[in-house]
């Protein structure tokens, strides 16, 4: 059975169960719901990944970038390689980040409570409002462009779908450059 051909007549079921499943990792993660004990767990690299993480979201937010300045242009496969490195950089940054939050737990924020209540709190909250969101439109737009033939994703949602989750990703990885600022370089 060709996998393209199976994966073209299910993109909406493909994008339900990777979007439940996906959400499913972080939300468990996040409520320290999955078992870590076998987790290998050295100190410094729990350390380094928030610094390694604002890496992966600055280089994601370059590739999403320079994958829509490329379409724009007409450059297609050029297009299809930076957003499937976007896609890949944003799956090495969830990873890690899955594997901090089930071990360590969420970081807490250890500036004013003023900043804290009025700054850090709503950035979070729609941080992750925007996350949780751009997950289905990301497997949508990822599916469909690599289901089709190039001609055939015109006839498709793609663009459209694309832009929204091209938009919300972008803003997300940019809150999170600005919590990441307020955890580790601020406070």
């Amino acid at each position: 059975m060709d996998e393209r051909a199976w994966g073209r007549d299910r993109v909406t079921e493909l994008t339900a169960v990777l979007t439940a499943v996906s959400l499913a990792l972080v939300f468990g993660a996040a409520l320290q719901l999955i078992p870590v004990g076998a987790l290998p767990q050295p100190e410094p690299v729990l350390d380094a990944i928030p610094h390694v993480n604002v890496a992966l979201s600055l280089a994601a937010i370059g590739t999403i970038l320079a994958g829509w300045r490329s379409i724009r242009r007409g450059d297609v496969g050029t297009h299809r390689r930076l957003m499937i490195a976007s896609f890949l950089l944003f799956a090495a940054f969830l990873l890690l980040y899955l594997y901090r939050v089930a071990v360590e737990g969420p970081t807490s924020f250890d500036g004013p409570a003023l900043v804290r209540n009025y700054v850090y709190v709503p950035i979070l909250v729609v941080h992750v409002l925007l996350a949780v969101v751009c997950v289905p439109f990301v497997f949508y737009a990822l599916l469909l462009g690599s289901t089709r033939s190039v001609p055939e994703i015109y006839e498709t949602t793609h663009a459209r779908v694309g832009q929204i989750a091209a938009s919300l990703w972008l803003v997300s990885f940019s809150m999170g450059i600005v919590i990441y600022a307020l955890l580790y370089l601020l406070y």
